[in-house]
């Protein structure tokens, strides 16, 4: 397990509002797109992290992390594992607080890195689904 429900509900409830989607376009398809909705009705601020720098969901876009020129509070990531841990380190080296790895986004050198840097992390879940169980563990 690669986060307790106590981190995850620190991320979602504490952490603050700003998230940066890595991976996140305007490809309605693709679950960043989904996932960002949610975050967005649970009224968070989404800000689109992709090559293209797509404005997505009202939110402008950045082509990475480093581009972003105000604080971002946590860091959602929808890339392949291959590609996660370095976003990872992007996190870190941006100042964010968490940095959350998707369903499937698995690396436990980035997750072992990130966390002996002192943010909050979590790996292989998924907000929208974490979203709808914070009631029921209030």
């Amino acid at each position: 397990m690669y986060a307790d429900d106590e981190t995850v509900r620190r991320i979602l409830l504490d952490s603050g509002d700003t998230w940066a989607v890595v991976g996140l376009s305007g490809n309605r398809s693709r679950a960043a797109y989904g996932v960002a909705g949610v975050l967005k009705a649970f009224g968070k601020k989404v800000v689109p992290v992709h090559p293209k720098a797509e404005t997505v969901h009202g939110e402008k876009g950045y082509a990475s992390l480093a581009d972003i020129p105000f604080p971002v509070d946590v860091v959602d990531v929808f890339v392949n594992s291959a590609l996660a841990g370095a976003v990872a380190d992007e996190a870190v080296a941006a100042g964010a607080k968490a940095v959350w790895f998707q369903l499937g986004v698995i690396d436990e050198e980035a997750y072992a890195r990130t966390r002996g840097a002192g943010l909050d992390m979590v790996m292989d879940r998924c907000p929208a689904i974490e979203i709808p169980r914070l009631g029921s563990r209030a």
